[in-house]
């Protein structure tokens, strides 16, 4: 396999989250303060939606899986930052949301960090990232 030194790629736009209560799905993350910039039919009985944080231009689709294939929680790998892990996590426990019990303190490098699981138990990380 050849090595390229560049490639067309330029960013990550979507990470592809499977849900299959979509309208559920879309509440849980616009309580976070997401908001919603796609949502459209597609195929027979499919939509495509897609979740952004207010400031971010990476985004999270939310979109069932083929046909009436399982879906298994996951751990995603996605990484959410913000500039108050604890405020954060406080608003996260009074919305209800499935949070760690506490926040993650490893010291540095590690910055501050907490997990959480939306509704269809896939864990998300949010971290603490100052200026």
């Amino acid at each position: 396999m050849n090595s390229l030194k560049t490639t067309p790629i330029s960013q990550i736009s979507l990470i592809c989250v499977p849900t299959r209560d979509q309208d559920r799905a879309i509440a849980f993350y616009e309580s976070l303060g997401f908001e919603k910039r796609t949502d459209n039919t597609f195929g027979p009985g499919y939509r495509w939606v897609e979740v952004y944080p207010p400031q971010g231009t990476t985004g999270i689709a939310l979109a069932p899986p083929p046909g009436n294939d399982p879906i298994a929680p996951a751990n995603t790998g996605i990484t959410l930052t913000t500039n108050d892990i604890d405020a954060s996590h406080a608003q996260f426990k009074a919305l209800g949301v499935d949070v760690d019990h506490e926040v993650s303190r490893m010291g540095d490098p590690v910055p501050p960090m907490f997990w959480f699981r939306d509704p269809s138990g896939h864990t998300l990380l949010v971290v603490e990232q100052t200026a």
